[in-house]
């Protein structure tokens, strides 16, 4: 999962980058809603955590700016903010779940997994895929009822591919799922990496669509 994170104050920001990262997610971070809205159109994310106390554009502002343009991007919105009303006036704006500062590492992957899971369809931490298994809160894979060990971008690279079954997915957007601003990536560690999992899953898992990128089938 790919998250981008908009917060001003510059500890924890960078803390709550570091912190996704270590926990096997690829975070970016910005420090204004500006910088935000303009990441946005250029790049993919699954998730966006936005602070409301923003220099500039305010959180709220930037979210009402999202939602009028037809962007559903998944919001989890961070703030130190504890008034009902202002809870009531984040989601009203289109945000999908609201959390006060300070909070716990493991509540905002919690959160993260739930919004994320209600955006894209489906209700259980578990992912079955006909005889794959993946098991977000763990991050755990099983295929043919046995555990499968993979790294942490094996199995970043999985996840997105199941969770977009039936769709082709370009390198460029696997790329950008995978890596976050500064990664070094050669020109064929996506190939690399898409052979790791089919030689520890299965060869016809994953379908190469030439010129176009790669894709899992739906199950029948």
């Amino acid at each position: 999962m790919r998250i981008l994170v908009v917060e001003d104050d510059r500890l924890l920001g960078d803390g709550i980058r570091a912190a996704l990262q270590k926990a096997g997610e690829t975070a970016d971070w910005v420090t204004s809603a500006e910088d935000a809205w303009h990441t946005l159109q250029l790049e993919h994310f699954d998730c966006l955590l936005l602070d409301l106390g923003l220099p500039g554009m305010g959180g709220l502002e930037m979210l009402r700016k999202l939602r009028r343009n037809g962007n559903d991007l998944p919001v989890l919105i961070l703030t130190a903010r504890d008034a009902i009303e202002d809870r009531i006036a984040g989601l009203d704006a289109g945000a999908d779940d609201y959390l006060l500062k300070p909070f716990d590492l493991s509540e905002l992957k919690a959160r993260l997994r739930a919004v994320t899971r209600r955006y894209k369809g489906y209700s259980d931490t578990l992912l079955t895929l006909g005889e794959l298994q993946i098991d977000a809160q763990a991050q755990s894979v099983k295929y043919r009822g046995q555990s499968v060990t993979l790294s942490r971008r094996e199995y970043g690279l999985l996840q997105t591919l199941a969770e977009n079954a039936g769709r082709i997915l370009s390198r460029d957007r696997l790329e950008e799922t995978l890596y976050g601003w500064g990664s070094e990536v050669e020109s064929n560690t996506l190939e690399v990496h898409i052979h790791h999992l089919r030689k520890k899953l299965d060869p016809s898992l994953i379908r190469t669509v030439r010129g176009v990128g790669y894709m899992i089938d739906k199950a029948e």
